[in-house]
């Protein structure tokens, strides 16, 4: 049996390999394009894609209106249908409203939640403890832990997430420290059903080879196939492949985070035609130089896998 098989056996609730940061397509505008939307959906099916994290930070959800963001959530529920696993971004910085994310996107049929670091407000960790506790019990779907601290300005501990792991409802961390030395500190100090997500394509390879689950991409949005290969190659541990995909992929992740995602991302999907090139104020699209950077990266790669 399989790495991917045991875990689908003893943790079938959350999703291993490659899960997209889903962008949020919309029109010229600037409202949701649904239709858009079911189409980005229906690739990701196609490209073997694990899961589909909508409604967070890639999918610019500090702009979307509260309508917006439940109605985001329960359009993608249901035109996935079951088809893909979809994690519902619930995050925010007052946990009335955290609760009544959780609450929402689990009433909806989300598979499964993400939920940030609370941003702005510094909380302490017995202030996380709290926080993700009270989302936690109001949900009744697993619940993914996002520590974040380049965005959130607070770092959650190890051991704080090794104590929300003892709620049976929370099941899982995305990671975007970047830091080795973290994500060997949390393979060793958490239990092995624990799911452990890359939130950093840069280190998605080491941090998933230290014994990571997968990775919260936001490179899939672009190159979804490439992603769940690596994905694939190294729960196959076949890491001299897996390292060749992943150094092919490193100019385009550069490019990609070369300014304030999700602009260069957005940018990037509507050469591919998956959107217009529209983002919310006060988040912009890339300067003329970094589009220039994007189109050639982009170009390259799309070369290599011909």
């Amino acid at each position: 049996m399989s790495k991917l098989e045991n875990w689908n056996s003893a943790n079938g609730h959350l999703p291993r390999g490659s899960i997209v940061a889903l962008i949020t397509p919309f029109t010229k505008d600037g409202s949701v394009d649904w239709a858009k939307l079911r189409s980005l959906i229906d690739l990701h099916i196609d490209s073997g894609t694990a899961g589909i994290a909508v409604a967070g930070t890639t999918g610019e959800s500090s702009t979307l209106s509260h309508a917006e963001h439940c109605d985001l959530i329960s359009a993608t529920v249901e035109h996935a249908a079951g088809r893909i696993h979809v994690m519902a971004g619930v995050g925010a910085n007052s946990t009335s409203e955290a609760v009544a994310l959780a609450k929402s996107a689990s009433d909806c049929g989300a598979d499964s939640l993400l939920s940030v670091v609370p941003y702005y407000v510094k909380p302490s960790q017995q202030g996380l403890l709290d926080h993700f506790s009270a989302q936690a019990d109001a949900a009744n779907v697993p619940l993914v832990l996002y520590n974040v601290p380049g965005r959130t300005a607070t770092d959650m501990s190890v051991s704080t997430v090794v104590r929300l792991s003892a709620h049976p409802n929370i099941r899982g961390l995305k990671d975007a420290t970047g830091d080795m030395v973290r994500a060997s500190e949390l393979v060793e100090a958490l239990p092995t059903e624990f799911a452990l997500y890359s939130g950093d394509d840069f280190t998605s390879l080491p941090f998933m080879a230290l014994g990571g689950c997968g990775v919260i991409s936001v490179v899939a949005n672009i190159l979804p196939k490439r992603v769940n290969e690596l994905c694939q190659f190294i729960d196959r541990s076949e890491l001299k492949e897996a390292r060749s995909l992943f150094v092919q992929m490193l100019p385009l992740t550069r490019a990609l985070f070369a300014e304030t995602s999700p602009g260069p991302v957005k940018f990037a999907a509507s050469l591919l035609g998956q959107c217009e090139p529209v983002v919310r104020l006060p988040l912009v699209l890339p300067e003329e130089s970094t589009r220039e950077y994007l189109q050639e990266c982009l170009r390259e790669v799309l070369e290599h896998a011909a």
